[in-house]
Parts: structure tokens; sequence; C-alpha cells
């Protein structure tokens, strides 16, 4: 018999809750685990988590800010959220920030706030970034428009805590046309896996044999990138070291 049907809904809620409560305690160094108890599509869907358990693992026990864009369950309020309590779980000390272009403000609970606007709409990404202070992690799951990532990164990765990490999510997008992405030239600049291959370049600038050349922001701060199957993982740090060879980027008399 299925007695599940004569619990009232609230309580059953209240019933899955505490299970999600107690089990991500238990499997809080299990970032698979974490997924699939919270129904999160980072493992399943796509196959993210030992990816991003490799880059995080070792801030987990830090007061970290982490920052998501896009909630998830479209228009629907009490719909999303699964990757918020995801990462409230695999972060005990962490404080989780997350913004949706619809109100999600239902699923907010201690430690997870979510605020409504647009990953494209800087005088709101500035006022959240100075609400929040410094952030340690940056995921763009929002729209997923090759347009839409590019220009976020362009705004958010200067406001990332040095030694940060900027994560895009759902790169298979830069290959289809609905999303702006291209299949046919691959060289496509309006490409967002394009844009992320241009800054490949800007981690080796003291080789450039450019003289005079001025670095960059981004030739100046990215330390490292590693991309995956339709995920990126950008490092921020002091990328200033000097040519082992050139000086200023000329060859030395």
């Amino acid at each position: 018999m299925n007695y599940k049907r004569f619990i009232p809904d609230p309580l059953i809620s209240y019933m899955r809750g505490k299970k999600q409560y107690f089990l991500g305690k238990y499997y809080r160094n299990d970032l698979t685990k974490l997924a699939q108890l919270h129904l999160c599509d980072k493992w399943g869907t796509h196959f993210y988590t030992p990816h991003y358990d490799s880059h995080f693992k070792n801030f987990q026990n830090k007061n970290i800010k982490l920052l998501e864009i896009g909630v998830g369950g479209y228009k629907n309020p009490d719909r999303g959220g699964a990757s918020l309590r995801m990462w409230k779980d695999y972060f005990k000390k962490g404080e989780i920030y997350a913004i949706d272009i619809h109100d999600k403000s239902l699923l907010e609970e201690n430690r997870i706030k979510i605020l409504k606007g647009s990953q494209t709409d800087t005088q709101f990404l500035d006022r959240i970034c100075n609400d929040i202070g410094e952030i340690d992690f940056i995921i763009d799951d929002g729209s997923h428009m090759n347009e839409d990532i590019v220009k976020s990164f362009e705004h958010l990765f200067p406001k990332l805590k040095t030694g940060g990490i900027y994560v895009v999510e759902d790169l298979q997008c830069a290959y289809w046309p609905w999303y702006g992405g291209d299949s046919e030239d691959m060289d496509n600049p309006l490409s967002a896996v394009n844009f992320f291959k241009s800054l490949i370049h800007g981690i080796n600038h003291a080789e450039f044999l450019k003289p005079g050349y001025e670095p960059n922001y981004f030739d100046q701060n990215i330390t490292s990138m590693h991309i995956y199957h339709n995920i990126i993982f950008i490092h921020k740090g002091d990328n200033t070291t000097p040519s082992s060879h050139l000086i200023n980027n000329r060859l030395p008399h």
C-alpha cells in the first residue's frame, strides 16, 4: 500500500527536507552523491561533479562565497535551486548566492540568497557584487546564449577574488545556432568557445614577440584554463611572470 497518499503534502516535503539535511551532512565529501541527493543535473544529465570536486575540494572547509547564475525551474517560483542546496552541503561554511531572471525568493534558506535580475544587466551585477563582497567562485549556468556568456564573463571576472575560479557550464551551446553558436564555422568569433580560446594566448603574453605590447586585464589575471566536455574552469591569479628569454617582448641584444 502506498501510505504517502494519506500524508499531507507539507508533511511529505518536511520529511524529504529532513532526509536531505541528514544525508547532506553524511555525503558532504562526495559531490556526486550530493548532486544525486538534491536531484541536481550536474551529475546524470551532465557529468560535471568530478571536475568541480577536483577544482573546489581544497576550499571545502573555508568561508567561501559562491555566486551561481541561473537557479532553474524556469518561471515556477518554487522550483529549482537544486545546485544551490548541493553547494550549501558541500561548503559547510560557505555563503551561496544566485541570480535569476525570475523571482526565486521562495527557495531561499539559511546561507542561500537569491536575487532577481539579468546576467547581462551590468548595473544589477555591480550592485550585487558590492553587496556580496569578494567572490571566490562564479558559475554561469544561466541563459546559455553565447553573447550573454561572454558579456557576463567580461564584466564579472574582474570582480572575482584573486585565487578564485570562474566556471561556465553547458558549452555545447557554442555549437547550436539557436543559442548563437555555430557547428559549421568553428572559427566563428561570436562563439563562446572561440572567445575563451582567444584568452589562452594571453596566459603566454610575456612570450609575444611584440615590442611595446601592453597586456590587458585578462592577460595579467588568468593563470590557467581547464576545459572538459561542455564545461570550462578559469583560474584567477597574478600572471605577470616574465619571459625566460624575452625582455619587454623583445629579444635581448
